[in-house]
C-alpha cells in the first residue's frame, strides 16, 4: 500500500508549496504581462511546458520553492526578451514561430499543403464540423496556425467575403 500512500510524504510542504509557487507565478505573471502564456510561437508552447515541469519538479522533489520560483522568474524574463526580440527584430520573430500554412482556400482543399502540414482529410473534416460548418460552400479559408490551432473561416452568407489582410502572413 505504499506506492499509494506513506506515512513519511510531505502532503503539508506540498501544499503549501503549491500555493507559494502560485503566489510566485502570479507575481511574475503580472511583472511580465500575460503574454508570457499566450500560444504565439512553439516558444511560447515550450515555455509553458517548462514551467508545468518547474512547478511538478519542485513539488515532488527536494528542490527548494526559493529555487522553483527562481527557475519560473528566469524563464518568464526570457519569454519577455524573447518577444520583444521577435517584436522588434522580424528575422528573430521567424526563426521562433512557424508560418501559418492555409489548408483550404474557400471550398477548395489544398492537397499539397495538407500533405505538407501532415494533417488527414479527417482531422479537417473534424475541425469544420468542430466550427458548425455544413457544407464547403459556407468555408472561406482553413488555416493551420502556427500554435498548430486550426482555424476555420466561415460564413453562412454566399455574398460575404473574407478580408485579404486577414491571410496576410499565410503560405499558400
Amino acid at each position: 500500500m505504499k506506492w499509494i500512500y506513506a506515512s513519511d510524504d510531505p502532503l503539508w510542504q506540498t501544499i503549501v508549496g503549491a500555493f507559494l509557487l502560485l503566489i510566485a507565478v502570479l507575481i511574475f505573471t503580472r511583472l511580465v504581462g500575460l503574454r508570457s502564456f499566450a500560444k504565439f510561437t512553439v516558444f511560447d508552447f515550450a515555455f509553458t511546458v517548462a514551467i508545468g515541469s518547474i512547478v511538478s519538479s519542485t513539488l515532488t522533489s527536494s528542490t527548494t520553492i526559493v529555487h522553483g520560483s527562481v527557475a519560473i522568474g528566469a524563464l518568464l524574463v526570457a519569454t519577455y526578451v524573447a518577444s520583444a526580440l521577435q517584436k522588434n527584430f522580424p528575422t528573430v520573430g521567424k526563426i521562433a514561430s512557424n508560418t501559418p500554412v492555409l489548408l483550404m482556400e474557400g471550398s477548395q482543399i489544398l492537397e499539397h499543403n495538407m500533405k505538407k502540414a501532415q494533417i488527414s482529410r479527417s482531422q479537417l473534416y473534424a475541425k469544420l464540423r468542430e466550427a458548425n460548418v455544413l457544407n464547403f460552400s459556407q468555408v472561406r479559408a482553413v488555416v493551420l496556425e502556427n500554435t498548430g490551432d486550426i482555424s476555420v473561416l466561415h460564413s453562412s452568407d454566399a455574398s460575404e467575403e473574407l478580408v485579404k489582410e486577414i491571410l496576410q502572413d499565410v503560405k499558400r
